[in-house]
């Protein structure tokens, strides 16, 4: 048995079914041994798209998943994908071939430096140097990232992975992973400041994210003893916007409804399981922040009561000991607040974009997608303007899920991501929610879709335009440059590949061709015209934006020419700004 050999029947053993990877000289011994293992090697067209996929994997499943790369320009490639990965703290180990041993340090061809490259995408990264240590290092490897230390990379030199290995035990064998539900009880001290700041606060926010998930409960239980509003970062929305009668919606640059009202109004302000990182919508004074991780504690603004632990423990900690609060208009004022914010922004742009003509507003695009898509659908949703219509009209119920570039906000997330969930997911509707600008950037990734015959289906917000790019550079006054670019169909190019498609430039033909998509038993390029102009501001809207906005659109008009293109730019402005510059600015 040679290394590679020894490794695949190690991952085997461990229950890994899937490999991400593209084949090449130097992994060619790993994916021999894949071949004749029970194990399947998903081919990708990029490493960066097998990292996203197999980091997808682990994260839907709460498991182990592999990818694996050859030297080089492999390596290279896998670094966005890793990057991604790691930051959102998938269990993956990353398998990087390296050029033959004897030839390190010489500049032989393709070579690189895997130990200094990964570096920063990884919580473990080490070279295997002979074939029988090998089994010591993959298992250094495979307990870090199942222990919660994001992506573990394993180099591997092409020379080592063909070479015999001895008989004898792995010490890989016993391996402990950290799951949902690890337990770490707070500090007595911290609990007991924390109770007593609630105490004496008439107004309590709650601020909650991703790492609040498993103790939902426990929130809701806290937020009714003091009465208090409940919002959620972008990660969160999907465990906290749900029949929640709390809730005040997301902060942040998505965000919407009263979350930046109740927090800035608050006498306590309690982050619980988020490392949010927009102090722009962070109150920097009498700030609470619960999380298991003391490492982002007071890293996005200064916390006057920080409690290290799980959030489920430190709550059922501390509920005995809160006093009631009495009073409920704190709360009500919050919650019609939201209320009347998502009439009157939400909803009406939703309607107006209703009554539009082509080309279709994305608003529009995203509700008939929520109305159409499975109780149960997986979507994984790609940076940009996709993110904003998913986190305002995308329905959480318990049972869906979602996953996008949350933290490292990269393009081309949503293919890749989607490949590796409906491959360890067969049976599960799973939608990609793509933009053009993320499905051009790893575009060959349809035809990893159309190999393995995955039932993905993909959803491209077509608007010709980098919108969320647009809206940065009219924010700032600047004439948007580079952004829009001429129209590409979509639904032709997966023709091409051999992937059924619709294109859809019709309002009215949203709900029946989505529907026609979402029943077709096998993959699906749903490719929908959607309006450029189309864009959405934060909820804290203030005068430095409008004048910006103002300022963009002349001098876009006057670079570009022409007093029409100027109105048409102002009329846009204004249907977007309208609404939440109305309620913000009255």
């Amino acid at each position: 048995m040679n290394f590679a050999e020894q490794m695949v029947e190690h991952l085997e053993r461990l229950g890994v079914k899937r490999i991400y990877g593209l084949v090449g000289d130097s992994l060619n011994p790993l994916s021999d041994a894949v071949r004749q293992s029970d194990i399947e090697w998903i081919h990708v067209r990029n490493e960066e798209a097998a990292a996203f996929a197999a980091g997808a994997d682990a994260l839907a499943n709460d498991e182990l998943a592999v990818c694996g790369g050859s030297c080089g320009p492999g390596n290279a490639h896998f670094v966005q994908g890793l990057f991604e990965s790691h930051r959102n703290g998938s269990k993956l180990l990353a398998i990087a071939s390296h050029i033959p041993t004897e030839e390190i340090g010489s500049s032989f061809f393709q070579e690189t430096h895997p130990e200094l490259l990964f570096q920063e995408c990884s919580g473990y990264l080490e070279m295997v140097h002979t074939a029988d240590q090998g089994m010591r290092v993959m298992h250094n490897a495979i307990q870090s990232t199942l222990a919660g230390n994001g992506v573990s990379v394993l180099v591997v030199p092409g020379d080592i992975f063909a070479a015999d290995v001895a008989d004898g035990p792995h010490t890989a064998d016993s391996v402990y992973a950290t799951g949902a539900g690890a337990r770490t009880f707070p500090d007595p001290g911290e609990a007991a400041r924390l109770v007593d700041a609630i105490n004496k606060a008439d107004k309590v926010t709650l601020f909650c994210g991703w790492g609040a998930q498993d103790a939902r409960d426990e929130v809701f239980a806290l937020a009714e003893k003091i009465k208090a509003p409940v919002g959620h970062s972008f990660r969160g929305k999907m465990f906290f916007e749900y029949d929640n009668p709390y809730d005040v919606g997301m902060s942040g640059l998505l965000g919407y409804g009263a979350c930046l009202d109740a927090a800035k109004e608050a006498d306590l302000f309690i982050m619980i399981g988020t490392d949010f990182p927009y102090t722009d919508w962070l109150p920097d004074d009498n700030v609470a922040q619960i999380d298991i991780d003391g490492s982002v504690i007071g890293r996005r603004t200064p916390v006057k009561y920080p409690v290290v632990g799980d959030v489920r423990s430190v709550i059922e900690n501390i509920l005995p000991s809160i006093e009631e609060k009495k009073s409920r208009k704190f709360l009500d004022k919050m919650l019609k607040r939201h209320y009347e914010l998502l009439d009157s922004v939400v909803k009406k742009y939703t309607n107006k974009a209703a009554e539009a003509k082509k080309p279709i507003h994305p608003e529009l695009a995203a509700s008939a997608l929520d109305k159409i898509a499975a109780d149960d659908a997986y979507f994984t949703v790609d940076t940009g303007m996709c993110n904003v219509w998913s986190s305002r009209y995308l329905t959480p119920n318990g049972k869906r899920d979602e996953a996008a570039s949350f933290r490292h906000g990269t393009m081309a997330n949503a293919l890749p991501m989607a490949i590796g969930v409906q491959a360890s997911q067969p049976d599960r509707q799973v939608v990609a929610w793509c933009g053009d600008g993320g499905l051009g950037m790893l575009m060959g990734e349809l035809l990893t879709v159309k190999l393995h015959q995955l039932p993905i289906k993909i959803v491209v917000f077509n608007n010709s335009s980098l919108g969320m790019v647009k809206l940065e550079m009219m924010v700032a006054g600047m004439p948007y440059f580079g952004t829009d670019h001429e129209e590409a169909n979509f639904a032709e190019i997966a023709n091409g590949v051999g992937i059924k498609s619709i294109r859809i430039e019709e309002p009215d033909d949203l709900e029946p061709k989505l529907k026609e998509a979402f029943e077709y038993d096998g993959p699906v390029l749903v490719d929908i015209v959607t309006d450029p102009e189309a864009l959405s501001l934060p909820p804290d809207v203030t005068w430095d934006m409008i004048k910006g906005f103002s300022q963009s659109a002349a001098r876009t008009a006057f670079v570009e020419g022409g007093v029409g293109r100027l109105f048409n730019l102002a009329k846009s402005n204004i249907r977007h700004l309208g609404g939440a510059a109305q309620i913000e600015l009255g």
